[in-house]
């Protein structure tokens, strides 16, 4: 009995050292990291850190941490972060986000982000390259303010990108219960008053091939760009409106897209107006879109329904047979 007793107590020993070191090692590496960033230019700080979760788990506490990347003019500070790991293995990381305001910044414009136990859950590949298997975000309640009031809010947020066939390639799936848009991206919008407050259902399920994986590099080096996407399906309803998305397009070096996206719309005529009213098409392709797509709603059968193609071709947007104008590119900064 008393060698089990010793054999208990050096294992305990052996593990308290180990946890204690990985704590350490832990803590040192992300003092380096922030350290590494400030010698980049980027804004970098936090005010304290400490660990805790003995004997099971690393529980990483940053205190009023705050990064800005002067080449993308993005910023974020919170009041806390924690971050959370198996004290086996650091590359399973739980980030725990602070339920007080959360700023996010682009140049010069503000949001404060407020929800309710936002959780990340990160998986990574071992390896010094830390490359990313899984990344999962999941809120309880949420809400978007600027300086103009409420932007959006929803009652939860699940988002997933997860790698699949290859290391390029990630799935991503979002989803969004009763999210409600502010009264400036209705006006945005040009939402008519008997559009409820909240979507019924606003999802998409998609596959991005990416030039190159997800890793350290992405935040530290430059943010890895889409080579081919795969729409399944990205669904909006929204009381009498509904919208729904598919298709395939590749991207090239410079961002510019090709392929077709197959979309069907009932109540299309608000949808274009709400189009229009948010700058999606130029005024001067209004009166024409609204022509040709009234043509193809009548051949369907049914005026108020649409089935057409959002063809990307040559640098150019088409609706059908209509042109709307220049392609958007597709770059990640």
């Amino acid at each position: 009995m008393m060698r089990l007793v010793k054999i208990a107590i050096v294992l305990g020993l052996l593990w308290s050292g180990y946890w204690f070191a990985a704590g350490y090692g832990l803590r040192s590496s992300i003092a380096g990291w922030f350290a590494t960033q400030q010698a980049r230019g980027w804004q970098a700080d936090y005010a304290d850190m400490s660990t805790s979760g003995f004997p099971l788990h690393h529980v990483t506490t940053l205190t009023s941490p705050a990064l800005a990347d002067p080449r993308t003019g993005a910023a974020w500070q919170a009041d806390w972060l924690h971050l959370q790991s198996p004290a086996i293995w650091p590359g399973q990381q739980t980030l725990m986000f602070a339920d007080t305001p959360q700023r996010l910044s682009y140049f010069d414009q503000t949001a404060v982000i407020e929800a309710q136990d936002m959780v990340a859950a990160l998986r990574l590949h071992p390896g010094v390259a830390l490359e990313l298997d899984s990344m999962a975000l999941t809120s309880g309640p949420w809400t978007i303010i600027d300086e103009n009031g409420a932007v959006a809010r929803a009652d939860s947020l699940t988002a997933s990108m997860v790698q699949t066939t290859g290391p390029e390639t990630y799935d991503f799936l979002v989803d969004a219960q009763e999210f409600s848009p502010g009264t400036s991206l209705r006006r945005l919008l040009r939402g008519a008053p008997s559009l409820p407050a909240a979507f019924e259902t606003l999802k998409l399920d998609m596959s991005v091939t990416f030039d190159r994986s997800w890793d350290r590099s992405a935040l530290e080096d430059r943010r890895p760009q889409p080579h081919a996407i795969t729409l399944r399906l990205a669904d909006l309803h929204w009381g009498a409106l509904r919208l729904l998305a598919a298709g395939q397009v590749t991207v090239d070096e410079t961002g510019m897209p090709t392929g077709e996206v197959t979309l069907k719309a009932d109540n299309w005529r608000e949808m274009l107006a709400m189009a229009q009213a948010a700058g999606a098409i130029p005024p001067q392709a209004a009166s024409p879109a609204e022509r040709v797509l009234n043509m193809l709603a009548g051949v369907g059968g049914n005026p108020n329904a649409l089935d057409v193609t959002l063809g990307f071709r040559n640098g150019y947007v088409t609706l059908g047979p209509l042109p709307l104008g220049p392609a958007p590119r597709l770059i990640l900064r």
